[in-house]
């Protein structure tokens, strides 16, 4: 598959084009085939993403407007247009965005999904899908109930703003988009 490179997004635009309250993900990488995930995330002025650790990748998040404060390994460091911030994976982090708001772009490379393949020697029709690595936190197998039943819903852990299911079993904030999951 050939790919052709090309301008996927012009970043002023999108956050001109953003009401001032708007908060969350404002674009995402989604181009098929890519090995990178990228976001532009936009928090209004004073609003948070609470503390927490991503287990499985480094990011790398670049300050392209308005400004605050990253929290990590209880150290503040100020956040303002240009700044590049790595956060290797397992590092506890936290953001506060400044009364102009912030925007950031979020970069790591593509989460590990599901594969489909078909089987080899199944003798079902379709195509099966296939774990890529083995599931972890809330993915992880869960020990069979001795009554049986369906499995558990997860609807909890599904951030209310992106879609993503939380790695966390009591997520606070939604770790890519920053978005506050309602309380229990």
């Amino acid at each position: 598959m050939n790919f052709v490179p090309r301008v996927l997004a012009v970043l002023d635009e999108l956050l001109t084009a953003a009401a001032p309250d708007d908060r969350g993900a404002l674009w995402q990488l989604a181009e098929p085939g890519r090995e990178l995930d990228a976001n532009l995330v936009r928090l209004p002025a004073g609003a948070e993403v609470g503390e927490h650790q991503e287990d499985v990748l480094d990011v790398l998040l670049v300050v392209v407007a308005g400004g605050g404060r990253a929290v990590v390994a209880g150290a503040e460091l100020d956040l303002t247009p240009t700044t590049v911030l790595w956060l290797p994976r397992t590092s506890r982090r936290a953001l506060v965005a400044g009364p102009g708001g912030l925007a950031y772009l979020t970069v790591h490379r593509r989460r590990p999904g599901l594969t489909i393949t078909s089987s080899a020697g199944s003798s079902a029709p379709f195509p099966v899908a296939e774990p890529v690595a083995e599931p972890v936190g809330p993915y992880a197998a869960r020990p069979a109930a001795d009554e049986g039943g369906e499995a558990p819903c997860m609807l909890d852990l599904v951030c209310p703003a992106c879609g993503r299911l939380s790695a966390d079993p009591e997520p606070v904030f939604c770790s890519r988009c920053g978005e506050r999951f309602a309380e229990r």
